[in-house]
């Protein structure tokens, strides 16, 4: 096995658990958000708007780092700067 071959077999297992993770933590984060959200509907109704508010912005938020994941592994995968490197 060469020094390439094995390089782009870390980089695809890499990309793969940061894919793994950055799709797991964000999903965990938005499931207490809601739930979090929802326990304070119940406790103020009259607060709804607010409450909805403020929870789809954090859930815009949550959700904008499961794509910075994606992304940041897909240039791991296929823009890779150190594969020149071994091509050299």
């Amino acid at each position: 096995m060469n020094d390439l071959h094995l390089f782009s077999t870390v980089s695809t297992a890499v990309a793969g658990i940061a894919i793994a993770l950055g799709t797991m933590m964000p999903a965990i984060a938005m499931g207490r958000a809601i739930a979090s959200a929802l326990e304070a509907l119940a406790r103020q109704p009259e607060a709804e708007k607010t409450i909805t508010r403020t929870l789809f912005i954090g859930l815009a938020m949550i959700e904008s780092l499961a794509i910075y994941c994606l992304v940041i592994a897909l240039i791991i995968l296929f823009r890779n700067p150190l594969l020149e490197y071994f091509l050299k």
